[in-house]
């Protein structure tokens, strides 16, 4: 039906259309789409970072964050040397003065201890400010830049920054602030190769980082901005300009953060800066040393090789600086500037070494290794692969004075007791083909007493002397005063007391040690201390055993004394020195090696010479040696000894050793082979023989004692008494040297080394 007219004029009116947007005004959202557009922007960053702190983990640190090095330390705490790749030594915030802790913070991060991981505000700031070319404060907080050092790398690009964001918010909170304050201090480079704040400490200002003050921390956080720019010791004018205002404006940060009052403030000068020196190395003796040390804490199972090489051990010697100069400069002025390598083949292949002791306490207080560790890498003060001839002996003769051994007529043996020093001479009471060592020189003694064979060194009355102590006895003995029981060579064989075993001259000087200490052993040790991460690690205790009674070991000194100061004495020397010594000398077969070891009250010192080919290291003989004749412990290694004690005990009162109990029994004898004249002078008696005038006045009395008059003759009384007993059959033809005679009293009859010369 058709509408009418009044309903027509009841129709819905039509909406009024909004004007369609012509021209820019297009462009321009509406408020519906910005609405939309914020909350898609909100929910689509939640949902990134939600899936950045899922996905992105807290990887392990880096290797070059966690590098560190070991500081290796004199006695007195002086440096020796620093071993590792990277020079870095992590210490915790206890160890960092508050001076420091708060100089970094007023350079890098003022906030830190209330603010976030992430100062979004100071990323915007840093951001502007490198657009424009200024700014002075870096954009990332500690907790960024200690994320960065230790978990990322240096690498300026969006998905580094992106990562360290969500690391560093991830270690916020799960370290504290001071950990990560600790961390971003370790972690950081100073220049001068120095990597964390201790390291820098000691490059810049030669301190821990504990002792740093305002003015030096200030200094090191200026570094921070630019390490080598702002060397002062190399830096360019405007370097130097740079960083002194960099270190002021830390400064006074301090002083807004109340840090610092303005009081000390107006007070501090700009500290002074060490020149830069070159990081030390393993050259000359320290690669010895170190070496040394680390087998010493290897080998007692402290730390293991894989555990030094992460690093961050610092090692504290037992070692005193002052007495190492001196052993090396007694060395340098005795052998080495004697020595023509390109005009003389034996002096091409001298190698020195030589350790002192202690023997009181058993600390190394000296070890020489070698000409330089970076080119003779073996350590001569520990190898064990030379002989040490006679500087064996005293072992012999401590053996038999403490077991009360008897010659074999029966008398008890003491410093008087008289041998038959024939060459040559047949050991009596062996097994199998007696043993018959060749004398030095082939020289044949007479009737002599113990104290004149050991004065002279004489081989054939101390092969006599071991049979009659027990070859066992002597080499439980060795052991006893301190040579480990593996030592080469050392077997109960008849050859034993002319030292065919190998130990090395740490470990003679341990064992004449202990004769010095009155028969006490302790080990000689070369560590004081161990410190890793800021704890003190556990070392051996040293352990105090009685190895020979006391009479025996004053003894033994009583008798090595007049090796010193008798007349004819192998080591007289050591009559230099001008205070009580005893010791003896030792010359191996052709003279491959040539030793003294000697001691005073005070200080015991092995010395060694060894003849190593530099060719193929083979042992090679080292007669001719400095131009001289035959090579003897006597010689070089007695002079070497000589200037080092006298120096090393210099200002040091004179000390006489203890007296040993008087032995009133008549003298023993032990029957002749065959009759023999009074010998000739020793290889390393002095030409001509001294006068009792030039005897030190210290040693005038001494042939008032038990065995004190070497030079006379055996008094009637005490002539030798028993059969005759029939030469034996000796390996060896007259004008052989020593090293061709075997050892033939075992029950096997047979030996697999020489025989020294005595």
């Amino acid at each position: 039906m058709p509408r009418t007219t009044e309903q027509a004029g009841r129709r819905r009116p039509r909406a009024t259309r909004r004007p369609r947007r012509t021209g820019w005004r297009r462009l321009i959202p509406t408020w519906r789409m910005t609405l939309a557009g914020l909350v898609a922007s909100t929910l689509l960053g939640v949902g990134l970072f939600v899936l950045g702190i899922t996905l992105v983990k807290v990887p392990d640190a880096h290797a070059a964050a966690t590098a560190q090095s070991n500081t290796w330390l004199y006695q007195d705490g002086s440096l020796l040397t620093r071993t590792g790749q990277t020079n870095r030594q992590n210490v915790g915030l206890d160890r960092v003065s508050p001076a420091a802790q708060h100089a970094a913070l007023a350079a890098e991060d003022r906030s830190f201890y209330s603010e976030g991981a992430v100062n979004l505000k100071g990323m915007t700031r840093a951001a502007l400010a490198t657009v424009s070319g200024g700014g002075t404060q870096g954009g990332s907080t500690i907790t960024q830049q200690y994320v960065k050092n230790t978990y990322l790398n240096q690498k300026q690009t969006v998905g580094r920054k992106v990562k360290e964001v969500f690391i560093a918010i991830k270690v916020d909170a799960t370290q504290s602030k001071d950990e990560v304050l600790a961390g971003y201090l370790n972690t950081s480079y100073y220049g001068r190769g120095a990597y964390g704040i201790q390291a820098a400490s000691q490059a810049y200002f030669g301190v821990d980082a504990a002792q740093l003050t305002p003015a030096q921390g200030a200094y090191l956080a200026a570094l921070l901005n630019a390490p080598s720019a702002y060397d002062v010791s190399t830096a360019t004018p405007q370097g130097k300009q740079n960083a002194l205002d960099r270190w002021n404006w830390v400064l006074d940060g301090m002083v807004q953060e109340k840090w610092l009052s303005a009081e000390e403030r107006a007070a501090i000068t700009f500290p002074e800066v060490l020149k830069p020196r070159s990081a030390p190395g393993l050259s000359g003796q320290a690669g010895y040393l170190v070496t040394a040390a680390t087998d010493y804490l290897t080998s007692h199972d402290i730390v293991t090789d894989a555990q030094l090489a992460q690093g961050g051990y610092t090692v504290r010697l037992s070692v005193d600086p002052k007495r190492q100069q001196q052993l090396q400069d007694a060395v340098a002025d005795q052998l080495t500037a004697n020595l023509k390598p390109d005009a003389r083949k034996p002096d091409a292949a001298a190698q020195a070494g030589a350790v002192s002791v202690d023997p009181k306490t058993g600390a190394v207080v000296a070890l020489y290794g070698g000409a330089d560790a970076t080119k003779h890498w073996i350590n001569n003060a520990t190898r064990q692969d030379y002989q040490v001839g006679s500087t064996f002996k005293p072992i012999a003769l401590a053996a038999a004075l403490d077991s009360g051994a008897r010659t074999q007529s029966g008398q008890r043996i003491t410093a008087d007791t008289v041998y038959d020093g024939a060459n040559r001479r047949p050991v009596q009471g062996g097994q199998g083909v007696p043993f018959a060592p060749k004398n030095e020189g082939e020289r044949g003694y007479g009737p002599i007493t113990l104290q004149q064979a050991t004065d002279w060194s004489v081989n054939s009355v101390y092969a006599q002397l071991a049979q009659d102590a027990g070859l066992e006895t002597v080499r439980s003995t060795a052991v006893a005063l301190g040579l480990p029981a593996d030592t080469p060579g050392l077997k109960a064989q008849g050859a034993i007391p002319l030292g065919v075993a190998s130990p090395s001259a740490l470990e003679m000087a341990g064992v004449y040690a202990t004769l010095d200490n009155d028969g006490q052993q302790i080990t000689p040790w070369l560590v004081g201390s161990l410190e890793h991460g800021g704890e003190q690690m556990a070392l051996p205790e040293h352990k105090v055993t009685q190895a020979v009674g006391k009479q025996t070991a004053r003894t033994v000194t009583s008798i090595l004394q007049g090796v010193v100061s008798d007349s004819g004495g192998t080591g007289y020397r050591a009559q230099e020195l001008g205070r009580p010594a005893a010791g003896k000398t030792g010359t191996t077969d052709d003279a491959k090696s040539v030793y003294f070891v000697g001691y005073t009250p005070e200080l015991v010192t092995a010395v060694g010479l060894f003849g190593q080919d530099p060719a193929d290291g083979a042992q090679v003989s080292l007669n001719g040696v400095g131009g001289a004749g035959s090579a003897a412990g006597g010689r070089f290694p007695a002079q070497i000894w000589t200037q080092y004690m006298k120096s090393a005990l210099a200002g040091q009162p004179v000390r006489s050793f203890p007296t040993p109990a008087a032995d009133r029994r008549p003298p023993a004898v032990t029957p002749p082979s065959t009759p023999s004249s009074q010998p000739p002078a020793p290889a390393d008696t002095p030409s001509p023989t001294p006068t009792p005038s030039d005897q030190p006045s210290w040693g005038a009395d001494r042939n008032s004692g038990p065995g004190r008059n070497p030079g006379r003759s055996p008094s009637a009384g005490s002539s030798p008494s028993g059969a005759p007993v029939k030469p034996g059959r000796a390996s060896a033809t007259p004008g052989t040297d020593s090293g061709s005679v075997t050892d033939q009293s075992t029950a096997t009859g047979r030996a697999t080394r020489p025989v020294p010369a005595g």
